[in-house]
């Protein structure tokens, strides 16, 4: 019997509602796929910017001496925070493996962005049960900036997790997700004494593999743990957590983790900018501010609103009193108002809201996607882009492998400036003075002053440093040939590569 017009008119107005609100739903996670299969992408291109070279060079140390590499920069056998237990996994994979440094660093990057993306998926868990929470959540860590674009190792913004997703920055804050998600879980619970000394060797290992993100690691677990009103019994094996971390800190032996603490003033003239544009870099996650503001009301206690108030206390504290190296924990209070942006929208009271909030997000994550469509130059050619995006792009650096295919080899040792020398050790030789502040060599300034007076400096004065320091091969412009130089080639940007000669 066929059924009346009646029967009929609620499945014809209920079906397109259902599968609109099947596809809002699903919106998030396709978007947060297509975000990381760009990212795989971006891995198998490997842009160079940045500290790429550090790592590069840390890596291939350990690779040709696993227990005594020595500075990763210079000809010098001093100890480096380089050396974490990270890069000695990727050292021992390059010597096992005969893989050249950068393959071995592009799987380093699959491991972190894989570490990261599972640690994001299992602490949002702890926060809510809603299937959308995880991809919203993600979405909200890369988009949710601001409008002036923004690049820093430890920072997980798209464009500079693209540009440091080999880094072991990526890796320890992706370890620190985790440790969020399993600390919550043992504070709530009941865990064994192995669970909690277990947590105090990752909580040691983050702090090792990258010292800044190991400080957002311990603010964003002060946070779980002043939430969680832990009961009495649980305090010694929260103890005992701390107690067998600092052995493994202390026990660790490639650097002294603890001198750190009394690092020179040379850090704090470089984290300096981290103060500076701070709405014009981050004024969309004030969206998050809000957000928290509405979980203080429902919960003073709340995770998000605990470690944001510890994040915004390091990062004030480090400006007013001009230690701006403490400025690198601002992500501890970046990634929980993120998180409180993407959770509001399905865990706010009433529907309207949530839908009024899902509208307000979803136009802060086109703006911040906006801002960072350069990324996708990454992975397509400029000239296949649109002019608006094209115009977003930044060239990354060009490397220096035209140096060894001119016969520079490893262990050599080149005088090179600043820009070149944060490069060249990535392949294998030594430069004069470091490319990047190194805490563990005493003469680094001294150093420093003699690149400076070779390029400045007379022939006869420039013979004398090459002795001192066993310089077999100079970058510079070509101005600089004269007496003792020999011109080899010429590389980008007018560099030419001299052999040092008697």
């Amino acid at each position: 019997m066929r059924p009346a017009p009646s029967d009929l008119e609620p499945v014809s107005r209920t079906a397109p509602a259902n599968g609109t609100a099947r596809a809002g739903r699903s919106l998030p996670q396709v978007a947060a796929v297509l975000v990381l299969v760009l990212l795989l992408l971006v891995i198998v291109r490997l842009p160079w910017a940045g500290d790429l070279g550090m790592h590069a060079a840390t890596v291939q140390r350990l690779r040709h001496s696993l227990l005594d590499p020595g500075n990763p920069l210079v000809d010098a056998d001093t100890p480096s925070p380089y050396y974490s237990p990270w890069m000695l996994v990727l050292g021992a994979l390059a010597r096992l493996t005969g893989l050249s440094v950068f393959v071995v660093l592009r799987v380093g990057a699959l491991v972190g962005l894989g570490l990261l993306v599972t640690g994001v998926l299992r602490y949002v868990r702890t926060l809510s049960s809603h299937r959308a929470a995880p991809p919203l959540a993600l979405l909200s860590l890369l988009l949710l900036w601001g409008p002036l674009l923004f690049e820093w190792s430890g920072f997980l913004g798209l464009n500079s997790l693209a540009l440091t997703v080999s880094y072991p920055s990526v890796l320890a804050l992706g370890l620190g997700f985790h440790f969020w998600a399993w600390l919550t879980r043992a504070v709530r619970g009941t865990a064994a004494w192995g669970t909690w000394m277990a947590l105090g060797v990752l909580w040691a290992l983050i702090l090792l593999c990258h010292q800044f993100t190991g400080v957002v690691a311990s603010l964003g677990a002060a946070a779980v743990v002043l939430a969680a009103r832990p009961a009495r019994g649980v305090l010694p094996r929260l103890g005992a957590a701390l107690g067998s971390g600092l052995v493994v800190l202390w026990l660790w032996p490639y650097y002294d983790f603890f001198a750190l603490f009394f690092a020179g003033a040379d850090l704090e003239a470089i984290h300096r900018p981290l103060y500076q544009h701070l709405a014009a870099r981050f004024g969309l996650v004030l969206l998050g501010v809000v957000a928290l503001a509405c979980r203080a009301r429902r919960d003073r206690r709340d995770p998000l609103v605990l470690f944001f108030a510890l994040g915004v206390l390091v990062f004030a504290a480090g400006g007013l009193t001009g230690h701006y190296s403490w400025g690198r924990a601002l992500p501890a209070a970046l990634i929980p108002a993120q998180l409180a942006a993407a959770l509001e929208t399905v865990s706010a009271g009433r529907r309207a809201v949530r839908a009024g909030w899902a509208c307000v997000l979803g136009a802060a994550l086109a703006v911040g996607a906006w801002t960072q469509a350069g990324t996708l130059g990454y992975v397509v050619p400029r000239d296949r882009l649109p002019a608006a995006v094209a115009a977003k792009y930044r060239t990354p650096w060009a490397g220096y492998q035209w140096i060894m295919r001119a016969g520079v080899r490893y262990g050599d040792v080149v005088m090179a400036r600043t820009f070149p020398a944060r490069q060249i050790p990535a392949y294998g030789p030594y430069t004069v003075a470091p490319g990047y502040p190194d805490v563990f060599l005493a003469d680094a300034d001294r150093r420093a002053a003699a690149v400076s007076r070779y390029f400045g400096g007379s022939p006869a004065e420039r013979r004398g440093i090459a002795r001192e320091y066993g310089v077999r091969w100079v970058v510079g412009p070509e101005s600089l040939a004269g007496p003792g130089l020999r011109k080899v080639t010429a590389g980008p940007g007018g560099q030419v590569l001299y052999r040092v000669v008697p």
